[in-house]
């Protein structure tokens, strides 16, 4: 009641001040600025971007840290992520098509371009924002909700691969991850690469983060003791972000602490094959908690992990005989996107234009939702105000 009934006083004055010019202003202070602070944090991100321009305060108090903090938080308790599907169009980004999933409308699926060429998205979002890279475009972050976005430069192997080619025959592997460090609040960016003797490193990998604050990349030493496995984008979850290893004896859950920046082999992967096909193994993040899935055709199965207790639990198994030829059999596996009112699990095709789709795990229907006509990635979201 509050926000419907404070929302139409704001829509209402909004409308008298472009009739009475300026003369308006004044009617606004009739509510304390603080109340009015307590309505703006309920209100959605494309509202609260017309609004900046109702005073210079209430410019001053949406561009606040503590104000959109505030507002993104309450975004999270009252309703669910949204799907926001990136496509990766040359194109200007003309428009975003969004529809209602489940029977709840809180939830959207929305598609949104990207006027940024030859770009790959890194998996998931972090309070809103997306980075999006390529080993030879520069890097860039950027908010889908407000438009706003960043670029940051080529790290020293990037450059490396830029001037010499990458190794023959060797198919590097290189992921970037992007994420938060809950301590001191700064965003970082993560290359991670599997080493390659043409560049003369001689280690297992090499890490290198991005810091915003002096606008350079910094080697970190000592960088992670493993391998990175083929086909698989970091997860960022809690401060941290995660990799499966490339391991010879058995599959490992390797973290980075965005915060202490150390990594550390945190479990054993749950998959039957100690050393799984890259492209039927992958990690997520479903129901706020870190999970994990394995294809063995014609069954997909998902686990999630405790946190406290480092072990993993069964959440559900699918038959993906259905979905055949929707999802590419020999492709990489369907991801495992969003679960909605406890029993709806979205999984999104990985392949060249595959579809979203529905799965009721009560039922064990499946429905697809939206087929794309261009590639992408799809990712579950939470609009916000922020910047870098």
């Amino acid at each position: 009641m509050l926000k419907r009934r404070h929302g139409s006083i704001l829509k209402r004055h909004g409308s008298d001040k472009r009739r009475r010019g300026s003369s308006s202003s004044v009617e606004l202070e009739v509510l304390p600025h603080d109340v009015i602070e307590l309505i703006l944090e309920r209100l959605p991100v494309e509202s609260l971007r017309r609004f900046r321009s109702v005073s210079k305060k209430w410019i001053s108090t949406i561009d606040s840290p503590r104000f959109q903090s505030r507002q993104l938080n309450l975004r999270r308790q009252s309703r669910g992520h949204d799907l926001l599907f990136v496509a990766y169009y040359e194109d200007p980004p003309d428009n975003v098509a969004q529809h209602a999933l489940g029977s709840s409308s809180s939830c959207r699926y929305r598609t949104v371009k990207f006027p940024f060429p030859n770009l790959l998205l890194c998996y998931g979002s972090c309070d809103g924002l997306v980075c999006l890279f390529c080993i030879d475009t520069p890097n860039v972050v950027v908010n889908p909700a407000t438009r706003w976005h960043r670029s940051f430069p080529f790290s020293s192997l990037q450059r490396r691969i830029i001037d010499k080619g990458p190794p023959f025959g060797s198919n590097p592997i290189y992921e970037l991850g992007f994420g938060k460090d809950k301590l001191s609040g700064t965003y970082k960016p993560v290359w991670l690469y599997n080493n390659s003797s043409k560049f003369g490193l001689d280690n297992v990998t090499t890490c290198e983060v991005f810091d915003f604050s002096t606008h350079s990349w910094r080697n970190l030493v000592p960088s992670s003791p493993y391998p990175i496995l083929r086909f698989q984008k970091p997860v960022y979850f809690d401060g941290s972000l995660y990799w499966l290893t490339d391991c010879v004896e058995e599959t490992k859950v390797l973290s980075f602490d965005l915060h202490a920046e150390t990594f550390q082999v945190i479990c054993k992967a749950p998959f039957a094959d100690d050393a799984p096909r890259p492209s039927n193994v992958v990690l997520f993040i479903l129901d706020d908690c870190l999970c994990a899935s394995e294809k063995t055709w014609p069954t997909q199965v998902i686990w999630s992990l405790d946190s406290s207790s480092k072990t993993w639990k069964q959440m559900c198994s699918i038959d993906l005989t259905n979905t055949f030829p929707l999802f590419d059999r020999y492709g990489l596996m369907p991801l495992p996107v969003a679960i909605l009112e406890k029993n709806k699990l979205y999984l999104h095709g990985r392949n060249y234009l595959e579809p979203l789709m529905l799965h009721d795990l009560n039922t064990k229907s499946f429905e697809v939702v939206s087929t794309p006509t261009t590639p992408g990635d799809c990712i579950y979201y939470f609009e916000s105000l922020f910047s870098v």
